[in-house]
């Protein structure tokens, strides 16, 4: 094995599991893999995978649960020498179908627990009924040849076309942004890392191979500890986590929690969304801020932020990370004088080789940087707004085009329009994301109803998307206008588009008053929560613009007025109004139950139909 293969990710991991077999590479629960068995079983996983024909710039689809078997199948996949396209298991079928197609993928790998997708023309491989036969391969890593030129991972974004576009990442690319984090963090074997982002956000990719290659131990939160800012600061306090990536809404969230002090948790690293705060200097850890498109290897630009108490200003994105250049441009790629906007232009390791099968694209967003002497230098235009301050670091302002960016998903609203226009119901159509006060986003749909459409719901728009788009690029509100507003030029005019209101809402269910006490003290709640005028009976949480971290404030405000403990899991699984309000009944129901005498709690349960 050469050097330049030395210092790419399996060898590096390869590397740990010779000098350390025995340490725990991945924690999940009551499952333990030391590096010895990870080692193993994904060299199996790779053998096997040979004698499907994975080799080089072969690139094999991973759509199972998030847990140490992803990470085995990962692994494997690159010591394969092939390279890996996480799929999202929730995703719509109808966009995994179109992926798939489009990345042209040989292998599928799945699992048990993973929602059945179509593989198109691939070989389907399941990690648990193909255990036995990928378990009787040879444990010796197969002897493969791979380059820092060499694909590792493909991840699809939202495009503006209409259609997702697969970012192609090479070896060299994900090696800089391992070397670099081992470096700039100090990650150590005794080191202590969660993975929580889902498998189709390019986080996930961050998570894992800096600190399996450093030798560290990744643990895995259960899916309803991720989104909840207290239970969260609990598991981490728990499995002694010392070093985490939270994605910002959430990150900003755990800032304001009490931690204990001290306590294990050296580094808290945030990105994906625009950080609108600092820290508390009570905050027992160090906030670092991230900043970094998919086509550049998860981070190009990074920065420790300081406490509240010695700045007012607000944070940075930081500065390039190791062998990165960052540059601020005008529209004819000239610099900008320092603390001028500008677009942020990206070069350097981590650059992506562009857009699987989209060479038309890749051309546009990747270009030849003007300031190399090797003409093959590219840089690429990120689209983002930003300023250099007199620091060095960069300030982001905002997008240049219309591109979003929600919870951590980078979101083209065209592609979501694309998708709206297609329905019979729809003449026309423009996608906006509305941010509150407290700085959460939400996207709203602006619709042109056709001529034709008679009685129709967002419910039912919402039901055509969510077959093509995943759950983050749904809007929750659909909004009806008689003709998209234009300025002189011929463009959507944003800024005349009217303000949503009863009158103009296309409602989900026929409205429904609430109807008993716990009912309307519900509604109370949820309605300023997600600023709307008013919750019907059977109005979904999730439908009138909820997630999961506006979904644990309200489970705080429910604990609050009616003293009893709602989970995530069961706002999920009970989202209207009608079955949180039966919850809560029942969870009142129980504790008056549990009492010796009965109390006040009996006058709080007025039936389902009884007059407020």
């Amino acid at each position: 094995m050469n050097a330049v293969e030395q210092s790419l990710v399996p060898a590096l991991v390869a590397a740990q599991a010779q000098a350390r077999p025995d340490t725990a590479a991945l924690v999940a629960g009551s499952t333990t893999l030391s590096y010895a068995e990870l080692d193993r079983r994904s060299s199996q996983f790779a053998n096997y995978l040979r004698t499907l024909g994975v080799g080089p710039e072969k690139l094999v689809a991973l759509s199972v649960d998030r847990s140490p078997q992803m990470v085995i199948a990962a692994l494997g996949i690159l010591k394969a020498g092939g390279a890996y396209l996480p799929l999202d298991p929730s995703a719509p079928a109808e966009r995994i179908e179109l992926m798939l197609q489009d990345a042209d993928v040989t292998v599928f790998v799945t699992n048990e627990r993973a929602r059945p997708l179509p593989a198109g023309n691939a070989k389907v491989l399941d990690l648990d009924k193909d255990a036995a036969a990928i378990a009787a391969a040879p444990a010796d890593a197969p002897a493969v040849s791979i380059t820092r030129q060499n694909l590792a991972y493909v991840i699809y974004t939202s495009g503006s076309t209409g259609q997702p576009k697969g970012v192609e990442v090479t070896h060299g690319g994900l090696g800089n942004l391992v070397s670099w984090h081992v470096r700039a963090f100090n990650v150590t074997t005794a080191d202590r890392a969660s993975h929580q982002a889902a498998l189709g956000f390019d986080a996930a990719v961050w998570e894992v191979w800096p600190y399996l290659a450093a030798g560290a131990s990744v643990y895995f939160p259960e899916d309803g500890v991720r989104s909840d800012p207290e239970a969260l600061r609990d598991w981490l306090v728990e499995h002694k986590i010392t070093i985490t990536f939270v994605a910002t809404p959430l990150a900003e969230r755990m800032m304001l929690l009490d931690w204990p002090s001290p306590g294990d948790l050296r580094i808290l690293l945030t990105g994906a969304d625009t950080l609108h705060r600092r820290p508390s200097s009570r905050v027992p850890f160090t906030l670092v801020n991230n900043y970094g498109p998919t086509e550049c290897t998860v981070v190009a630009t990074s920065g420790t932020v300081s406490p509240a108490e010695s700045s007012c200003e607000p944070p940075t994105i930081g500065r390039a990370i190791d062998n990165t250049e960052t540059f601020v441009l005008d529209e004819n790629m000239r610099r900008v004088p320092a603390g001028k906007p500008g677009e942020l232009f990206i070069g350097g390791a981590g650059l992506a080789r562009g857009y699987r099968n989209r060479p038309d694209i890749t051309v546009e967003k990747f270009v030849t940087n003007p300031f190399a002497a090797n003409s093959s230098e590219r840089l690429y235009r990120t689209g983002d707004l930003v300023r250099e301050l007199p620091s060095g670091e960069l300030e982001f302002l905002g997008r240049i085009d219309t591109q979003i960016k929600i919870r951590g998903y980078r979101i083209e609203p065209n592609e979501i329009v694309q998708s709206l226009n297609a329905s019979p119901d729809v003449e026309a159509s423009v996608v906006v994301a509305n941010e509150d006060d407290a700085g959460d986003k939400r996207l709203v749909a602006y619709v042109v109803l056709a001529a034709s459409a008679n009685g129709v719901t967002g419910s039912a728009l919402r039901a055509g998307l969510r077959k093509q788009l995943p759950d983050y690029m749904i809007p929750a509100m659909f909004v009806r206008i008689d003709a998209l507003p234009v300025t002189s030029n011929g463009k959507v005019d944003l800024a005349a588009l009217p303000v949503a209101k009863n009158g103009n809402v296309l409602e989900d269910e026929q409205y429904i008053a609430p109807e008993s006490i716990v009912d309307q003290k519900l509604a109370a709640i949820i309605a300023p929560l997600l600023h709307v005028e008013r919750v019907g009976l059977h109005d979904n949480f999730f439908f009138l613009g909820g997630h999961s971290l506006l979904g644990t404030q309200l489970i705080s405000k429910i604990s609050e007025t009616f003293g009893v403990e709602l989970s995530l899991l069961n706002l999920f699984d009970h989202p209207t109004l009608a079955e949180m309000s039966q919850e809560i009944e029942q969870l009142i129901l129980a504790k008056v139950g549990a009492m010796e005498t009965e109390d006040e709690y009996t006058s709080a349960i007025p039936r389902r139909g009884d007059a407020a």
